[in-house]
């Protein structure tokens, strides 16, 4: 089909139009991303991007991330054209209370949003996650009469995307690994929020770009036959690279008083609007104003994808039908695996067994691997040391797309914003390694598959002091404590290998948000004195009486990890009135009905003691005002882990004297 160009020229200024209007109607947003790629937005979804806004899930859809999500007001007028569940209602309530069209984009609130975007650099990650999960799907599902799965990933992105690190990574690694089904569209303004870019940047990013493995073409973005031949070269190209078009456009193009200067980015053009209006060529007395006919040229291109669309569904229903054990693969995607279901395939370990939990990790995750065909697992550089390697696969590389082994390299924020876009593609379950205290470096992407209620699992190890010699540096004593105030991630902290077994069953069970788990480096005892299902099923609910008292109850003792053996050594100690309390999951705990929790940490005992080796806030909530933590309010030592323990006072008899105390 030939290009409409003037048409799609008059859509280009009439979604600059509805952008002027909503954030003028709110005074907030950013105008300067919708004006300045309209004719870039026209081209995509009004001829190039194979999609189907009746369904937005489609299986084969193109995926476009805006990864410059402060330019959402070009995402939802785009939707709003093409004919999605975003209606005119919607993109005039543009950023109000409880509307679909959110000041950034949101997975889930939007028909047609891919992926949360707004911290910059994510998106591009996520497209790069995206990548790796239609390279998965390909090579996992196609066969050589049909293939169902060819869709390209595009991303769009600005200046402040290409400046974040986690960006880099992500590209970085997309060029390693031959990512030949990913566009990446610079809307190349030469502008940031604050000034013109070249206060900030000075890179050759062809050169860059080329030499990390991409293709680059650089185009006039306000051509749009020309960014076409372009879109179209790097949907083609077959040289095995991703694509990278450099898109030169002039930001805040239609409103003169501030196009093409670091004033047009935000909501301070609307002031013109009116002017802005008239010039575009759009009637004074009607806002949010779309034309006949080009709501007219908009639903007869939604005709031709539902066409398309329903064309691949012909050869999807033709490979359903030659491939039944596919399609039973491709159907349970995104169904969740019971717990318990999980753990009645996970062996008990043996009784003796002294096992650090990255060790037990690793031997539970060959078990629900085989019984999870579509998890995935990655680590940035440390399957030596996180031991979550599914033995019986292969890697994922440009050679052998099926792996489900996939090496990041020392990329830990990168890695969790991919492992993002392979949780919203939706096909398979992304679970990812490193060390906990490099958590931080993945922190970003990890609030964020919090937010977007994204099932990533994180397989974070060496939890504690119990790191030992390597000193403070890789001793993570606050970082389990700052990630337990993340709404909506989970975080399990495993005493032994049976709460370990428990706690990965609990993870991969999980469809409504990220987990992860916090093993150990140093080998645990088994606690036998807890019997085996406890352990087991009482990770599930995030806090279970562990050692019941035999008396009177006088004392309540909580930990996690590997102080549990220090709680269960002081309740022997202090008497048959004591109780111990594991505590591997706050929120999970916090999750349970009342009544449980009362009948765990009952109202009436007050003597309470709390012990983990690390910072000791959060363990207030459990305590309260009359109780004691038993901790770490500081960073750690270099030295062996028992050396530690006792020089910084996490001991059993700590934990006695502090009980004896109240």
């Amino acid at each position: 089909m030939k290009l409409q160009t003037l048409l799609l020229a008059q859509a280009a200024n009439q979604a600059r139009g509805l952008a002027i209007d909503a954030i003028h109607a709110c005074s907030s947003g950013h105008l300067g991303l919708p004006l300045g790629a309209a004719e870039i937005g026209a081209v995509l979804f009004g001829h190039a991007l194979v999609h189907n806004p009746e369904r937005p899930r489609w299986l084969n859809r193109d995926r476009f991330i805006l990864s410059a999500g402060h330019g959402s007001m070009f995402l939802y007028g785009w939707l709003h054209l093409s004919g999605y569940a975003v209606a005119r209602e919607d993109v005039q309530k543009f950023r109000v209370l409880h509307s679909i069209t959110p000041g950034h984009p949101e997975f889930g609130e939007t028909p047609g949003v891919e992926s949360t975007t707004g911290p910059l650099g994510q998106g591009i990650a996520n497209a790069v996650g995206m990548a790796v999960a239609g390279q998965m799907a390909a090579a996992r599902f196609n066969t050589p009469e049909h293939e169902v799965f060819n869709y390209h990933v595009v991303c769009l992105a600005g200046d402040g995307c290409m400046q974040e690190g986690v960006a880099m990574e992500a590209v970085a690694f997309a060029g390693h690994q031959k990512l030949n089904n990913l566009i990446l569209i610079y809307d190349s303004n030469d502008v940031t929020l604050d000034a013109m870019a070249d206060r900030t940047q000075s890179e050759n990013t062809v050169a860059r770009f080329k030499a990390i493995g991409w293709d680059v073409q650089t185009v006039d973005g306000h051509d749009m036959p020309l960014f076409l031949r372009s879109f179209n070269k790097a949907k083609k190209a077959g040289s095995g690279k991703p694509q990278l078009i450099i898109a030169k456009t002039q930001i805040a193009r239609g409103i003169p008083e501030v196009a093409g200067t670091a004033k047009g980015h935000g909501e301070g053009g609307a002031k013109f609007s009116a002017g802005a209006r008239a010039g575009l060529g759009l009637p004074a007395d009607q806002h949010f104003y779309v034309s006949d006919e080009v709501r007219a040229y908009f639903a007869s291109h939604k005709a031709r994808l539902v066409r398309a669309c329903n064309k691949w569904h012909k050869t999807y229903k033709a490979w359903r039908e030659a491939n039944p054990e596919k399609a039973a693969l491709l159907d349970s995607a995104g169904k969740p695996s019971g717990a318990a279901q999980l753990l009645e395939k996970i062996p008990p370990f043996p009784a003796d067994a002294k096992l650090a939990t990255r060790a037990v990790g690793r031997d539970v995750l060959q078990t629900v691997a085989a019984e999870m065909p579509l998890l995935i697992g990655g680590s940035a550089d440390l399957y030596g040391s996180t031991l979550n390697y599914i033995a019986a696969d292969q890697d994922f590389d440009a050679g052998h797309r099926a792996g489900r082994n996939i090496r990041f390299g020392i990329r830990e924020h990168g890695m969790a914003a991919i492992a993002n876009g392979i949780a919203y593609d939706g096909l398979f379950r992304p679970s990812v390694a490193t060390f906990l205290v490099f958590a931080d470096y993945s922190r970003p992407a990890m609030r964020i598959a919090a937010l977007a209620k994204l099932p990533v699992v994180y397989v974070y190890t060496h939890d504690s002091i119990g790191v030992g010699e390597d000193g403070p540096t890789h001793q993570p004593v606050e970082t389990v404590t700052g990630l337990r105030v993340i709404p909506n991630l989970d975080v399990i902290r495993p005493a032994d290998p049976e709460e370990t077994a428990g706690a990965f069953a609990a993870a991969l069970a999980r469809t409504d948000g990220p987990t992860l788990l916090a093993l150990s480096r140093q080998a645990l005892p088994m606690l036998n004195d807890i019997p085996v299902q406890t352990r087991r099923t009482g990770v599930l609910k995030g806090g279970y009486v562990a050692w019941p008292e035999t008396a009177p109850l006088t004392h309540l003792i909580l930990s996690c990890g590997s102080e549990l053996q220090l709680a269960m050594a002081a309740a022997r100690e202090l008497g048959a009135g004591t109780r111990v309390v594991s505590m591997p999951s706050f929120f999970r705990f916090d999750r349970q009905s009342v009544e449980y929790r009362e009948s765990v940490l009952p109202s009436s005992c007050r003597k309470r003691v709390a012990v983990e080796a690390g910072v000791t806030g959060l363990w207030s909530k459990y305590v309260g005002l009359d109780g004691k933590v038993v901790g770490i309010d500081r960073f750690g030592l270099s030295a062996p882990a028992p050396q530690i323990y006792q020089e910084l006072g996490v001991t059993a008899a700590a934990v006695v004297a502090a009980a004896r105390s109240l």
